[in-house]
């Protein structure tokens, strides 16, 4: 090999491995946290990286979800391209996953299986708080991993169903 060829070689070598350096960079400070803590109407919350607020589903067992199917449309369940990371106020020791009954991972906090709510249009919004569907209770959770509130927010704890559908 000239000389020459091996340098080629060598500047070749280095702008592969400084642009794959460069772009795992960027993701990394771009990759907004899977969880993180905000401030509501409710006191401090957990959300997803949308802001939207996150619930407990007081009928899940364990480490086991119990929504599934219109329920999960309802209220679908936090989902995590690869691990789970947790972002300011809330603890990444707390932060975990279990698997679906798809054989696909749904996000925990503190044991709890994490969901949003489809009436919950915009970050910030807790229209599921208090709600009961699909035979139990939803409860936004504190960064403690409790749930924040043990009333209802609506009439009778439950709530005309999204769209119609009914509960």
């Amino acid at each position: 090999m000239t000389r020459s060829r091996f340098f080629a070689l060598l500047i070749v070598a280095t702008v592969v491995s400084l642009t794959a350096l460069a772009v795992t960079a960027v993701g990394s400070v771009t990759k907004r946290p899977t969880v993180s803590v905000r401030n509501s109407s409710l006191g401090k919350i957990l959300v997803n990286s949308q802001g939207r607020t996150l619930y407990m589903f007081k009928k899940d067992s364990g480490r086991k979800s119990a929504c599934t199917g219109a329920c999960a449309k309802a209220w679908p369940p936090l989902r995590a391209k690869g691990k789970p990371t947790a972002g300011g106020g809330a603890s990444a020791s707390k932060i975990g996953t279990i698997s679906r009954s798809d054989g696909k991972p749904q996000v925990t906090y503190k044991g709890h299986p994490l969901y949003t709510f489809q009436n919950d249009k915009k970050a910030g919004q807790t229209n599921g708080e208090g709600l009961t569907a699909f035979g139990g209770s939803w409860f936004a959770l504190s960064p403690a991993g409790s749930q924040v509130s043990g009333n209802s927010s609506h009439p009778g704890g439950s709530t005309p169903s999204p769209g119609g559908s009914g509960y």
